[in-house]
């Protein structure tokens, strides 16, 4: 109930605790409500600055605030979807649509693509030498690895092995190096890129559609992304990859429940 009603600090109150410093150090405060969260949101994605890895205030109660925007933005979307439907705009299915949700299915859309798709887009927005370097040295070898499988599944699996040693060698090496220069500078630009292509990679979920349909259709994934990179730089990797799920699991939920209506 508080976290509704705590009136949000306001400019004046913040410089004088804070002094010339203060919209910076207010950044690195628990916000006061839902209200000032979301502003934060919004204010962020006007001009993404990279923050670093350190949790900010308490990070399930950001989480959560987070998450309740999600589910707006789904209900919205979920709302133009149906109006679009009812006024006659036959829509491409997704890869969701007449999918039996399996125990095997579940645990990769809740668990597996959350882990592998936030490392991927999303865990070298750090711009920590580890992270970039670890990445540019896992990705391409577990692409392979996993291209080889059907030909060559020995050979791409020591690929991939080979690869992922090396990751996490440069991960234990380079851990102590802070982020880069030149990656914070142009973090905007980085950021906007990991939501794009994060948002464009989910086009494979359609089998049919030009681009003009089909682009409007991963909209979500493209709020989704900039909320999971949000969460990413104000709390960390393991936030955003808890928030994906969350978002993962509510996606497979809402499915399931239109799938028993039909």
């Amino acid at each position: 109930m508080s976290d509704m009603t705590t009136t949000p600090r306001t400019e004046p109150e913040i410089e004088a605790i804070f002094g010339d410093t203060g919209a910076e150090a207010a950044r690195e405060l628990p916000a006061a409500s839902l209200r000032e969260e979301w502003g934060r949101f919004f204010a962020f994605l006007k001009r993404p600055t990279l923050r670093g890895d350190v949790a900010v205030g308490a990070p399930a109660t950001v989480l959560a605030r987070i998450y309740a925007l999600d589910m707006v933005a789904m209900f919205a979307l979920i709302v133009a979807a149906s109006a679009a439907v009812a006024a006659g705009l036959t829509l491409p299915q997704t890869a969701l649509a007449g999918m039996e949700f399996t125990p095997l299915i579940v645990l990769a859309v809740i668990v597996i693509a959350p882990v592998f798709e936030e490392l991927m887009f999303r865990g070298w927005l750090s711009g920590r030498p580890s992270h970039i370097i670890g990445l540019l040295l896992a990705g391409p070898g577990v692409w392979i690895a996993l291209s080889l499988q059907p030909s060559a599944p020995l050979i791409g699996a020591l690929i991939g092995f080979v690869s992922l040693v090396a990751a996490a060698a440069a991960l234990i090496v380079l851990r102590r190096r802070p982020a880069f220069d030149w990656f914070a500078r142009f973090f905007p630009a980085f950021f906007w890129l990991a939501t794009l292509a994060f948002a464009l990679v989910h086009l494979t979920n359609f089998d049919e559609g030009s681009a003009a349909i089909l682009l409007p259709l991963v909209l979500p994934q493209f709020i989704l992304g900039s909320l999971l990179g949000y969460i990413r730089v104000r709390i960390g990797i393991l936030g955003a990859i808890a928030l994906h799920a969350a978002h993962n699991a509510t996606a497979i939920g809402i499915a399931a429940l239109a799938m028993s209506m039909d």
